[in-house]
């Protein structure tokens, strides 16, 4: 009897450990769409966090448990877009079965829609301005280029492990660059339904792993090396 007790306990304490979660989650959701409402319909930021609170029927306190200001707020929404596009990908059967390139580009095409539908505040957010751009997806810059390590892209295998680091570094920095690319692109496109930033998508995927076939580089290299051995010895 006396673990049948325990047992409930622990039962009752993971619900509430649940609920809270849950609780915790819904907040901090509903603390990112007040934000952005506000942003579309005054366009600016709230005057400061304790009005803001006020306004939407929250402590101040509510808004520090998840954001310390309005500029980490700004950043955490990017990176909420790029979660989203996350689990989208993820209850997609077919995308666990597909190579490097082609969640590559299923990610653009997911992670570019999800934006179409914030537009809106996403061109109030960044505006025109490369600086304030770069630092507002920060953390967005962190997460993407995690995620294309996950992805475990083919490259050449340059037989030395400090050039093998700086190679992955210079990758995850190029795709990054990439995707800079295509998003200010995408924001000056007047395309119907954007269709030119999907066709430039598709265009930029294709060449960047085109570009870096390993078998017509590694052939290249390993010429290279053996007509250096080849010079050396003589």
């Amino acid at each position: 009897m006396e673990v049948c007790r325990v047992s409930n306990y622990n039962n009752t304490q993971t619900e509430n450990t649940i609920k809270m979660e849950e609780t915790n989650n819904n907040l901090r959701k509903d603390i990112i769409s007040h934000y952005m409402n506000h942003v579309l319909e005054h366009g600016s930021k709230p005057a400061n966090i304790h009005k803001f609170a006020k306004e939407n029927g929250m402590n101040e306190n509510d808004f520090y448990q998840f954001f310390t200001s309005f500029e980490v707020l700004e950043k955490e929404i990017f990176n909420e877009f790029f979660n989203q596009t996350l689990l989208l990908l993820d209850k997609n059967e077919e995308y666990h079965s597909y190579d490097s390139q082609n969640k590559l580009l299923s990610f653009y095409f997911t992670f570019f829609e999800i934006i179409t539908r914030n537009r809106s505040y996403v061109l109030q957010c960044i505006g025109h301005d490369s600086v304030n751009t770069m630092h507002t997806l920060s953390i967005l810059r962190r997460s993407f280029k995690t995620f294309i390590e996950t992805l475990q892209i083919e490259t050449v295998n340059l037989r030395n492990n400090r050039l093998e680091n700086y190679k992955e570094k210079g990758l995850t920095e190029a795709y990054w660059g990439q995707l800079i690319f295509i998003f200010n692109y995408w924001k000056n496109d007047s395309s119907p339904a954007f269709e030119k930033t999907d066709i430039l998508i598709e265009k930029m995927v294709n060449t960047s792993f085109q570009i870096q076939d390993i078998k017509p580089l590694e052939s290249m290299l390993d010429l290279g090396k053996f007509l250096y051995k080849e010079m050396i010895n003589r």
